[in-house]
């Protein structure tokens, strides 16, 4: 699915047709996505101006004048459109029109030379997306996020943070760093690239990991997710950026999807390898990344 970077991107995408706008013609397709719609979700939208455009980990949040804040969360192949238009190529192609547009609205800017209207669609063919509205005031108690941990790109996210979340864990560093209670938004392309970066063993023992190579490993994984932001993120499968291109990340993957290929660090290396972690692929050099 859509990681952090590319959640971003389409924040980023959506911002300058949204943000001040007054939502209108609110049309909802069908009664549910992965959950069902908000009850009166069309009448809690219609008339609203959207304040800002966040996001919190890979969830986009939409703060409305009513005092509620409309969620969003892509699933796997959620997508936005404008005026029709997909909203990027994507590498495998999925349906954005008929059955498969669940939701649309227009977005009116009034300004000096008048009023400005875009239509906005959402499309999910596999309906793993979701929508929902909660109070303003209520969001970080939401049962969505009252349990995550600090986002990795935020002030609160740190090496004495992960010291202390990582403390006696047993379980490796892989499957720690995707846990959401401990770090809000990261994802598996992301882990695995940050931890090469790292020179970090996805295998070693989260506890185990001294604080010197988690002030790297934090700083790293900022590193790499804002390269992924700046390049639009990276097209895997189903995701394209807000503005109609392609991510290009995925060119500059050390170890992602290139198991059997030789080490961008040492061509001397053993090939990048891969394994199943959490149910999840993991790639990575075990040259560089010894435990």
């Amino acid at each position: 699915m859509p990681e952090l970077p590319e959640v971003e991107t389409v924040r980023r995408g959506l911002e300058p047709v949204l943000h001040g706008a007054t939502l209108t013609r609110v049309r909802q397709n069908r009664p549910d996505l992965r959950f069902p719609f908000p009850d009166r979700f069309v009448e809690r939208l219609e008339g609203a101006t959207v304040l800002s455009l966040q996001r919190r980990a890979k969830y986009l949040l939409f703060p409305l004048s009513t005092g509620e804040t409309w969620v969003s969360h892509l699933g796997m192949t959620g997508r936005f459109t404008l005026d029709g238009t997909q909203l990027g190529e994507f590498v495998e192609a999925a349906p954005i029109a008929g059955k498969h547009e669940h939701m649309s609205l227009c977005a009116v800017q009034s300004g000096d030379a008048g009023d400005a209207t875009t239509r906005i669609g959402f499309a999910d063919a596999r309906r793993f997306g979701f929508m929902g509205l909660i109070g303003s005031d209520a969001v970080e108690t939401h049962p969505w996020f009252t349990a995550m941990g600090p986002e990795p790109l935020g002030n609160s996210f740190s090496a004495a943070h992960l010291l202390e979340a990582f403390r006696g864990r047993k379980q490796n560093v892989k499957v720690s760093l995707l846990d959401q209670r401990i770090v809000a938004g990261l994802g598996n392309i992301y882990v695995c690239e940050a931890l090469f970066r790292a020179r970090i063993s996805p295998t070693v023992a989260a506890g185990a990991i001294s604080r010197a190579r988690l002030e790297t490993l934090t700083t790293v994984i900022r590193d790499v997710l804002n390269e992924a932001i700046i390049a639009g993120g990276s097209t895997l499968r189903d995701f394209a950026n807000a503005d109609g291109g392609q991510g290009y990340f995925q060119h500059r993957f050390d170890v992602y999807g290139r198991e059997g290929e030789p080490c961008r660090a040492d061509d001397r290396h053993p090939v990048i390898r891969r394994i199943v972690q959490g149910g999840r692929s993991t790639f990575y050099c075990p040259a560089c990344q010894k435990r």
